[in-house]
């Protein structure tokens, strides 16, 4: 098959996206593909031959290595020699088109959030992973955790806060410590402060401003790190995770040796079975598709306490969602393709 590949985008998690589409090119390759990846944002600007040729002549694949930092978003911009508001660089969509499928490697915002579903759906491209209302929804968590706190599924007590000055004071007032703030949109950890003082509050209020114009701000629950893939339509074995240092923030997910993995977590059988169904219930409440991973705390007591549901999670060498699939004799390569797979096979269903 012909596949492009999407990475990078315009979000937080550019960097996460092109180390992720890399080795997702590379393995689609291995299994006899012709592939290209394309960047969604900057597009083909710099493609030095006709796009007819882009399958026989693909622009290479970057170094899939990760910054420790954050991209500079506004530098992107200001790369871009296509001045237009449009979230698809120059010959983006055109190349989609070529494809028999697109295997999308974005994460956050610019890829994650249905946007570009629609948007492929609309022009009848094949597309890896969730629907366009499905990615939606699970992208905003407070959306989410309303659809799992009504089926019964344990999350933490959460709300929504608009960051306006008189909002902002009033939660450091009144806000139970300690506590999490969070971009309801946000991915990679980006945008994510554990408060234990008042202080710590109002600079991670003030701060989150520069992501949008409101947050949640949750139950702080101390715990065990604990993830759950869900792979066509069936979960996985649970990932623990445990950083040398702080909390699983950015750097902690995606610098080599950072954090200690373990596959499958050593929990209590019960416990599991417990995070297993609801990471599948999840998967089900969302209408998602193909592929996500759910984000679980196993508080003191054993009780697994549902964070978040990402439906496009990351496939570095780092990530998890291919570790958990190992667990279960499933190789990177092999993932890729299941992946591809069982996409086309629910485009071809309508979901």
């Amino acid at each position: 098959m012909k596949i492009v590949v999407l990475a990078g985008g315009l979000s937080p998690e550019r960097n996460v996206s092109f180390a992720s589409s890399t080795m997702i090119a590379q393995a689609l390759l291995r299994k006899g593909h012709e592939v290209a990846m394309v960047d969604s944002y900057l597009g083909l600007e710099d493609y030095e031959h006709p796009l007819s040729d882009l399958f026989r002549l693909p622009p290479p694949l970057p170094d899939p290595s990760i910054k420790e930092q954050e991209p500079d978003l506004e530098a992107v911009k200001a790369s871009r020699k296509l001045k237009s508001g449009s979230l698809f660089g120059q010959g983006v969509l055109a190349a989609c088109e070529m494809a028999d499928v697109v295997f999308n490697g974005l994460h956050g915002e610019s890829g994650e959030d249905g946007r570009i579903q629609a948007a492929l759906d609309m022009l009848g491209i094949p597309f890896t992973g969730s629907n366009y209302l499905g990615s939606a929804i699970a992208m905003d968590k407070n959306y989410t955790k309303r659809l799992a706190e009504a089926d019964g599924i344990l999350t933490p007590q959460w709300r929504t806060v608009r960051l306006t000055d008189e909002a902002i004071e009033e939660t450091e007032r009144c806000q139970s410590l300690p506590c999490v703030v969070k971009i309801p949109n946000g991915g990679s950890s980006v945008g994510v402060f554990i408060c234990r003082t008042k202080e710590e509050l109002g600079h991670a209020l003030q701060q989150s401003r520069r992501f949008g114009s409101k947050v949640l701000v949750e139950q702080y629950i101390q715990g065990r790190d604990i993830f759950c893939a869900v792979l066509e339509g069936e979960s996985l074995p649970p990932i623990e995770v445990m950083p040398k240092s702080g909390f699983y923030d950015y750097k902690n997910k995606y610098v080599v040796g950072a954090s200690l993995e373990i596959c499958p977590a050593k929990i209590d059988g019960a416990v599991e079975a417990q995070m297993r169904s609801a990471a599948k219930r999840i998967h089900e409440l969302l209408g998602l598709t193909a592929y996500s991973r759910s984000d679980f705390v196993v508080d003191d007591e054993g009780r697994p306490w549902f964070l978040e549901v990402n439906t496009l999670p990351g496939m570095t060498d780092a990530s998890l969602l291919p570790q958990e699939a190992a667990a279960v004799g499933i190789d990177y390569d092999t993932l890729c393709q299941k992946i591809v797979d069982a996409s086309l096979a629910d485009r071809r269903e309508g979901k």
